[in-house]
C-alpha cells in the first residue's frame, strides 16, 4: 500500500515543518506536496483495478460453485439411475435424489452467500480506504489552503 506511505510522508513533512510564530500554521514546501499528491493520483488507479479483479474474482467464483453444484446433481441423477432395478431400490432412490439435491442447493446458497460477503467486504474495504484517502485529500488541501493564507498574511505584514 504505497499510498499510505505517501501519506505518512505528508504527515511527516506537516509535522516536521517550520511552525509559524504565534499560530498553529506551519511553512512546508509547497512543490514537495504536490509531488506527493501527484504520486497518490498515480496509485489511486491500482486500488480501482484491484477492485476490479475482486468483482471478477468473484463471478469466476460464483461459476465454480455453480458447476460444482450441477456435477453434484448429475452425479445424483447418475445414483439414481443405476437404483432403477427395484421398487423399493427406487423409492430410496427418489429419496436419496431430494436429499442429495436439496443438499447441493443448499450448498450452492452457502457458497454464493460466502462468496457474496467475501467480495462485499473487499469492496468495503477499497471503499473506506478510498473515503480515507478523499477525506486525507481534504485535510491535505485545506492545510496546504491555510499554509498559503499564512504565507499571504506573513507577506502583507512584510510590506
Amino acid at each position: 500500500m504505497e499510498i499510505f506511505t505517501l501519506l505518512e510522508t505528508l504527515e511527516e513533512m506537516i509535522e516536521n515543518s517550520k511552525k509559524v510564530p504565534f499560530t498553529d500554521k506551519c511553512i512546508v514546501e509547497r512543490e514537495d506536496i504536490f509531488d506527493i499528491v501527484k504520486e497518490i493520483r498515480l496509485k489511486l488507479p491500482d486500488e480501482l483495478k484491484q477492485a476490479k479483479w475482486v468483482k471478477e474474482e468473484r463471478s469466476r467464483i460464483m461459476e465454480e460453485a455453480q458447476k460444482e453444484a450441477d456435477d453434484i446433481v448429475k452425479e445424483a441423477e447418475n445414483r439414481i439411475i443405476a437404483m432403477i432395478d427395484e421398487h423399493e431400490i427406487t423409492k430410496k432412490a427418489y429419496e436419496e435424489k431430494a436429499k442429495i439435491i436439496e443438499t447441493a442447493n443448499q450448498m450452492s446458497k452457502e457458497m454464493s452467500e460466502g462468496t457474496k460477503e467475501y467480495a462485499d467486504n473487499i469492496l468495503e474495504d477499497i471503499e473506506g480506504t478510498i473515503n480515507t484517502l478523499k477525506s486525507n485529500m481534504s485535510i491535505i488541501e485545506a492545510t496546504m489552503n491555510n499554509a498559503l493564507e499564512t504565507i499571504k498574511n506573513n507577506r502583507k505584514e512584510l510590506k
